[in-house]
């Protein structure tokens, strides 16, 4: 089950995030429950693989979103790379991104079980 205490452990600026929900605790746990169903880094990766720069940087865009409103730093951090990379199109091997960006989705994950 997800905590405050994991998240800060995991790199969260949980502080930022509880002052955006009023210091509703249950609220922000729940909302950092739904990375675990959001669809946008299947979305940036099959994009990615498939060389579509156009919806990886649609993705990647919502997904920086909902992960800056929640601070959850250590996978926002990534994305934000990844995003303005792709808001350019750079031809630059997104692989290390993407990879960093899974990694540290997994590792929330695991923190939610």
């Amino acid at each position: 089950m997800i905590t405050i205490d994991k998240l800060v452990k995991y790199g969260a600026n949980t502080e930022e995030a509880l002052n955006r929900c009023y210091g509703n605790t249950s609220l922000y746990l729940k909302l950092v429950q739904t990375i675990t169903t959001d669809d946008n880094i299947k979305k940036l990766k099959n994009a990615l693989d498939n060389n579509d720069l156009d919806t990886a940087f649609q993705a990647a865009h919502a997904l920086k979103g909902t992960l800056g409103n929640l601070s959850l730093t250590p996978l926002y951090e990534p994305t934000v790379e990844i995003t303005e990379l792709l808001r350019v199109k750079e031809e630059v091997d997104y692989t290390p991104y993407i990879n960093k960006i899974i990694e540290k989705y997994n590792e929330l994950i695991k923190l939610c079980d």
